[in-house]
């Protein structure tokens, strides 16, 4: 496709907040301008700014002094998907979902913008698949704490909570052996274990739970007795927000019935925390870490993997290669079509050679 007809673009962010986010955009809108002489809209609270048509323009000046800033000058939403949004109620309180889908295309149309760049996680990819099947041209850019977006090594936003859910990890070891307490951190992540998996091996954790792996109460428990017999006067233990036992469910935390996703996990550290001072009589405590994990300034490796990802999405809009997301495999980057993220999940291989490097050295994650 000629990309002579591209002359003002779209850039939105979706889903959760991340670090990193306002590197992309400083990356995009400079780039556009500099090298491509492109004129660029910034489209407010993600998807839903598409379908409230709430849109300003980004300048050089607009997005300079923002490389290292945490969150999104431009807002996000996780509750706007057009296929499905919410828009209103029922006499009985439940929520009405319309496909608002050509009302997007309306006003992208009217406002001029000959291609979107759209920054976010699963859900917006799989949005971003679906205008794109509408015929929108559409440069993805994956984000994520969690790291779950299929089809890419590592997303920005991971190395950033990674760090944070270790140091905390780290923190509570102290105190953990001040107290000779069992410690609990529950750190986000969804139904993929990559942020507890990364922070407990980093962190030296005794036990990982994460949700790829389902844990039997018992086996945590006597691992936890095991370590107080032979001296060791405390656990530290690393929990996915959705872990769960074999043969049970995740912990659920809320349910957002106006959300397109709307189950909201979060709570398993409390509940183990319990049950395992029940069984064992060791003192326990649990911490929550979350928001903690997606807020402040990005590191530098996201701050470097962001701009190299968002450079490339420039690459592939000047080369006119549309409706791909930006990836990196086996160190390179590269992109892969939007229809082959959509709907899907990256979750931990259960072989992965980071489990087999925990058992090694005696972590256990609570399956034996």
């Amino acid at each position: 496709m000629s990309t002579e007809r591209i002359q003002r673009i779209g850039v939105l962010t979706g889903g959760g907040d991340c670090p990193g986010l306002n590197t992309v955009i400083r990356v995009v809108t400079k780039a556009a301008i500099l090298e491509q002489h492109l004129e660029v809209v910034g489209i407010e609270d993600g998807y839903l700014g598409l379908i409230e048509d709430r849109m300003r323009p980004l300048t050089f000046d607009a997005v300079s002094n923002i490389l290292d800033r945490g969150g999104t000058i431009l807002g996000t939403s996780n509750k706007a998907d057009p296929s499905r949004f919410c828009v209103g109620h029922d006499a009985g309180g439940r929520p009405i979902f319309a496909d608002v889908s050509d009302r997007v295309l309306a006003n992208v149309r009217a406002r001029g913008l000959d291609a979107l760049v759209c920054i976010g996680g699963d859900g917006t990819m799989s949005g971003a698949a679906r205008l794109a099947a509408r015929g929108l041209r559409i440069i993805g850019v994956p984000k994520t704490i969690d790291n779950d977006l299929l089809h890419t090594e590592v997303t920005f936003g991971f190395d950033t909570a990674l760090s944070i859910a270790t140091d905390a990890l780290m923190r509570l070891r102290t105190t953990a052996s001040s107290h000779q307490r069992v410690m609990l951190l529950e750190t986000m992540g969804r139904n993929a274990g990559w942020i507890a998996l990364h922070a407990g091996i980093a962190s030296g954790a005794d036990i990982i739970l994460i949700p790829e792996i389902p844990f039997q109460l018992e086996a945590v428990c006597a691992h936890c007795l095991d370590r107080s017999r032979r001296g060791r006067a405390y656990t530290l233990i690393a929990v996915a927000e959705g872990a769960k036992p074999v043969g049970g469910e995740p912990v659920v935390d809320r349910i957002v019935h106006e959300s397109p996703d709307p189950v909201r996990l979060g709570g398993v550290s409390v509940v183990l925390c319990g049950q395992i001072a029940e069984r064992t009589k060791l003192e326990t405590r649990a911490t929550i870490l979350g928001h903690i994990q997606r807020g402040g300034t990005p590191t530098a490796r996201d701050r470097v993997l962001a701009t190299e990802f968002a450079h490339h999405a420039m690459i592939l809009l000047r080369e006119g290669r549309f409706n791909q997301m930006v990836a990196l495999q086996q160190g390179r980057l590269t992109s892969v079509p939007l229809a082959e993220v959509a709907d899907r999940q990256r979750t931990v291989p259960v072989d992965d050679h980071l489990i087999a490097a925990g058992r090694a050295v005696g972590t256990s994650f609570g399956d034996r």
